[in-house]
C-alpha cells in the first residue's frame, strides 16, 4: 500500500514538473492609437495576461490629465482658468520634472509656452495669428515656469491667467514610463513600449537571449524612406528624438517658415542648425525634456551642458558652417551602437 501511495505521488510530482517544463515564454503585442499617434507594447511573458483595453484606459486617464487637444482634461480646465481643479499624480508629475529640466536648462526648456505655440498656429486650434516683435513680447511676458506654483492642496496658481500650460514637449515620453511601470506592476521584466516614437526598452529580449534593438532613423529623409543611421541595443533606458525638420508651417503671404519648437526666452520660431536630438536617459520623460531643451541650444551650449552629464547618451544631427550634415554622438551613446 505504502509502495503505491508512493509511486503516486512520485507521478503527480513528475506531471507538475513536466508541465512547468512545457510553459514556454513568448512575445505578445499589443497595437492601437493613443495622443494623436501610434503605440506598440511587447512584452514577453509564459501567458498572455496583459489586455489592450487595460492600456486604452490607462492612456486615456493620462489625456484626461495631460492632454491640451481634451477640452475636458484637467490642464485643459487650467488653461481656461479655473483654478479649482484637483491635479492626479500624473500632473504632479509631470510638473515636477519639468520644473527640474526648467532650472537645469535655464529656462530653454519651458512648458508655459503654450501661449506662443498657439500663436504661431501649432496648437490645438491651429490657428496662427499675425505675429510681429511687439506681439510676441508682449505674449512673452505671461511665459516662464517661474510663474506657476504646485500649491500643497494639489491645486496650481498662476501669476498671470493667460498662462497657458503645453506639456506635449515632455508628456509623450512621460507616458511611455506610466505604461512601463504599469506592466512591471503586473509581473513583466522584459519588454519594450513605443507611443509616437518615443520608447522605453527594459530587461532584455529572453527569446532570443539578447538586448532589445532599436533603429534610428535618419532624420533628413522624406516620410516614406526609411534609412536608419544606427541600431543601438537598449536596456532599462528610454529614447526620446525632437527635430524641427518635418513640422514646419509656412505663411501663405509671406513665405516665412516657422518650425514647431519655440524658444520660451525670445519667443522666435526659428530652424536652429540643430535638427535633431535623439536623447537616452534611465526614464523617458527626461530623455523626451532634455531633446527638446537641446533644440533651443545652439551646438556649443549642448556640448557644454553634456560635460557633466553622463547619465545622458546623446546623438545629435547638426549641419555645420558649410552647410553639411553632421553627426556628435557622446561616448556613451557610441557604446550602445551595433556593428
Amino acid at each position: 500500500m505504502e509502495l503505491k501511495k508512493l509511486v503516486s505521488l512520485s507521478c503527480f510530482v513528475f506531471l507538475i514538473f513536466a508541465c512547468q517544463k512545457e510553459e514556454k515564454e513568448t512575445i505578445y503585442t499589443i497595437q492601437g492609437e493613443a495622443q494623436g499617434s501610434t503605440y506598440a507594447v511587447k512584452y514577453i511573458s509564459v501567458t498572455e495576461n496583459i489586455s489592450k483595453k487595460s492600456i486604452d484606459s490607462l492612456l486615456l486617464a493620462f489625456d484626461m490629465s495631460l492632454s491640451t487637444y481634451r477640452p475636458d482634461s484637467k490642464i485643459s480646465k487650467i488653461n481656461e482658468g479655473d483654478s479649482t481643479v484637483f491635479v492626479d499624480d500624473f500632473f504632479i508629475k509631470t510638473f515636477e520634472v519639468s520644473s527640474r529640466i526648467y532650472r537645469e536648462t535655464e529656462g530653454l526648456f519651458d512648458p508655459t509656452i503654450g501661449i506662443l505655440v498657439n500663436a504661431y498656429g501649432f496648437g490645438p486650434k491651429k490657428q496662427k495669428i499675425d505675429l510681429n516683435t511687439a506681439k510676441i513680447d508682449s505674449l512673452l511676458q505671461y511665459v516662464g515656469f517661474d510663474k506657476v506654483r504646485l500649491n500643497e492642496n494639489r491645486t496650481i496658481s498662476k501669476k498671470f491667467p493667460q498662462t497657458y500650460f503645453d506639456f506635449n514637449a515632455i508628456a509623450q515620453g512621460y507616458s511611455v514610463d506610466v505604461v512601463v511601470d504599469f506592466l512591471k506592476s503586473k509581473g513583466i521584466e522584459n519588454g519594450i513600449v513605443e507611443i509616437g516614437g518615443e520608447i522605453v526598452a527594459f530587461g532584455k529580449n529572453t527569446i532570443e537571449n539578447k538586448n532589445w534593438v532599436i533603429g534610428i532613423d535618419d532624420p533628413t529623409q522624406s516620410p516614406e524612406e526609411r534609412t536608419l543611421i544606427a541600431k543601438i541595443k537598449l536596456e532599462n533606458l528610454g529614447m526620446a528624438t525632437s527635430g524641427n525638420y518635418r513640422k514646419v508651417k509656412t505663411d501663405s503671404l509671406t513665405g516665412e517658415k516657422f518650425v514647431h519648437i519655440i524658444n520660451p526666452k525670445t519667443g522666435l520660431s526659428l530652424q536652429s542648425k540643430v535638427l535633431s536630438a535623439t536623447v537616452l536617459a534611465k526614464n523617458c520623460i527626461d530623455a523626451d525634456g532634455y531633446a527638446t531643451a537641446f533644440m533651443v541650444m545652439d551646438f556649443l551650449q549642448i556640448q557644454e551642458f553634456l560635460k557633466d552629464r553622463n547619465d545622458l547618451y546623446v546623438l545629435l544631427i547638426y549641419t555645420d558652417e558649410q552647410n553639411s550634415i553632421q553627426q556628435f554622438k557622446t561616448p556613451n551613446f557610441e557604446s550602445l551602437i551595433l556593428e
